[in-house]
This record gives structure tokens, C-alpha cells and sequence, in this order.
């Protein structure tokens, strides 16, 4: 099978594009490197794609929010499927730079619900994310539960992704699965999510700010649970047979949570990643940032239940496995 996965210099493109070439796929990679955060990163990804991979990875450094560039870097191109992942993350940063978010996440989603129309394609796995809930105090959150309340136009570009691909599935019968993210971490990680953070003001003996003076909690889910959930989807389309899927429509398209189960304190990541990296942090504790939410925790009963999906790494394991690849990638 060739996949064609978008945002393949990202944190979870990179790590899903590497799962499915070990098992045998080859992929078509799509991303336009920006400068978000360094692409330095972002280029050392691809380049281990490169040199793992070889010729059974084809990448394309194309803006996918450009119709008329896509669709020129497509042409000739072969897949099969489609795993969409590149956007414009960042719940912050929706406050700071409204526009980016409108131009990759909702005309970069367009554009990819048209190039999977046009091309028939079998299935098209997506990135939603669990700050679609907003401000819901119902916990778990639940793939059921209303999500038409969120409080950054980050979740509210996530949303509308959400509801252009129920459109879709049922306007053109286009096979769709949204995956909700929580909190993703692990190694190739992002430098501007808090994981990454903490770890470098850590080491560096700087202030780590810590924020609703420290009462936050997330549902922390490590990278190789991500990549087995998008991968089990991928393999799965829902059937167009009229029957409820999960996320209540009636069509080929189902949303799911992806996450650990599991909802932590961060102040237990932070004694964690005191523990490992052999110093006390210095923390500065503040209030809450516009657009956070307090806690979040996954319900995954329906993807457990339609895929037998289960996580496995608790943040005990999975944070020293983090700390592990920084100070390998960095040299310490």
C-alpha cells in the first residue's frame, strides 16, 4: 500500500511515516518545512526517513493549503490512502497568529478532502484534537459528548475540520476517520510543547512556567500509542452501511479519542523529569493561559471497543524514554 501522510517532517507524521514503511508500505511525503519551530528538526526527521527508508520513501516540499500547488505536486502520483496530519498546531500561538490557523487547517483540510474525492481514495485518516471539548467539565471526555463550545480558534478550526469531513462523507460517500490527540509526547518530539520545554529550562537552570499555579492535568499519551492507534484506523475504513459510528453520524466517517486513559497531575511529570535528568526544577507558577483548559482525560471506549485499541506507556516509562533521545539527539 502507498499512503500519502501530509505534515511527514512533523512529530506524529515523522513516527507514523517510519511505522508503516517498517511494516512494508511505502509512503508519499507531504510537508513545507516551515518555521514554526526550527526546521532543523524538521529536516533531521526527514532525513532519517531518507537514509532508513530509501527509495520506498518519496517526499514532496509543497504547501498543501495551495490547491494549484498541490495539485501540481501530485500529478503522476500514486496512493492509496491518505493519513492527514500536517496543520497548524498550537493553542497559543491560534491567539497570537490567527491567520496561519485559517489558512493550513481549514483551506489545508479542503484541499486534502478534494485531492481524496477526486483521486477515490480509499480512506482518509486525520488529526483532530482533544481541545475540541473546550471548556466541558464532563470527564472522560467522550466522543459523544457536544463539542460546539471551544475556547481557542485552534479547537474551533479543529471543529470545523470535523464538520467539512462529515459533509464529505456524506456528499461524496468519502470512507473518514477524525482522531482526537491528547497530549502527545515522546521522542522526536515538538520544542514548542511542554515536555520539550521543561526539559530544556531543567537542564539549562532556568524558571519552567507552570501554569494555573500547577492545578493542570493531561491526559498524556505516548507517541508509539499514537502510531498504533492511526495505524489500526488507517487499516480499517467505516463502512458505508448506514449504520451510527462512533461520533453519532450516519455515514463512512467515525471520530475517535486517542489517548492514554488515563488523566496525571503535571506536577508528577515534573518530579519525573526531576528524577531523570539528576536536577531540581525551578518552578514559576502562574495563571492560566487564554485558551487552556484545566484537565483533560480520554474516553476511548469506541476506538477500543471497534479496533481493540489499547495503550501501553504510562508516563513513568514513557517520560525517561523522552529524556533518553534528548540528550542523545542534543549530545549531553
Amino acid at each position: 500500500m502507498r499512503v500519502l501522510v501530509t505534515g511527514v517532517a512533523g512529530f506524529i507524521g515523522f513516527s507514523v511515516a517510519r511505522s508503516l514503511m517498517n511494516r512494508g508500505d511505502t509512503v508519499l511525503g507531504v510537508d513545507i518545512v516551515n518555521d514554526y519551530y526550527d526546521p532543523t528538526l524538521k529536516e533531521a526527521r526527514l532525513l532519517r526517513l531518507n537514509e532508513q527508508f530509501g527509495s520506498r520513501f518519496s517526499f514532496i516540499r509543497a504547501d498543501f493549503a495551495d490547491m494549484k500547488a498541490l495539485s501540481d505536486a501530485l500529478k503522476g502520483e500514486r496512493f492509496d490512502r491518505i493519513v492527514h496530519l500536517g496543520a497548524q498546531a498550537g493553542v497559543r500561538y491560534s491567539i497570537e497568529n490567527p491567520h496561519a490557523y485559517l489558512s493550513a487547517n481549514l483551506a489545508g483540510h479542503l484541499n486534502m478532502l478534494e485531492v481524496a474525492r477526486q483521486r477515490e481514495c480509499e480512506h482518509m485518516v486525520y488529526a483532530s484534537s482533544s481541545s475540541v471539548y473546550g471548556g466541558n467539565t464532563k470527564l472522560p471526555f467522550s466522543v459523544d459528548d457536544r463539542v460546539d463550545h471551544p475556547v481557542s480558534l485552534y479547537a474551533a478550526t479543529k471543529r470545523a475540520d470535523e464538520l467539512m469531513s462529515e459533509c464529505y462523507a456524506h456528499l461524496y460517500r468519502l470512507p473518514q476517520t477524525g482522531l482526537r490527540f491528547f497530549t502527545v509526547y515522546g521522542p522526536w518530539g515538538r520544542p514548542d510543547m511542554m515536555m520539550w520545554i521543561f526539559t530544556r529550562k531543567i537542564l539549562s537552570g532556568e524558571p519552567i512556567p507552570v501554569f494555573n499555579h500547577g492545578d493542570m492535568w493531561r491526559d498524556f499519551t505516548f507517541i508509539d500509542d499514537i502510531v498504533s492507534g492511526v495505524i489500526a484506523c488507517l487499516d480499517n475504513p467505516p463502512a458505508d452501511d448506514g449504520e451510527m459510528k462512533a461520533g453519532g453520524s450516519f455515514k463512512p466517517h467515525r471520530l475517535y479519542n486517542i489517548g492514554n486513559h488515563r488523566s496525571e497531575h503535571l506536577m508528577k511529570v515534573v518530579d519525573i523529569l526531576q528524577t531523570e535528568l539528576g536536577r531540581e526544577a525551578d518552578v514559576d507558577f502562574q495563571p492560566i493561559q487564554p485558551g487552556d483548559v484545566r484537565q483533560s482525560f480520554a474516553d476511548i471506549d469506541a476506538i477500543r471497543n471497534d479496533l481493540g485499541y489499547e495503550p501501553t506507556t504510562s508516563i513513568d516509562v514513557g517520560v525517561p524514554k523522552f529524556v533518553e533521545w534528548y540528550r542523545d539527539y542534543h549530545g549531553l
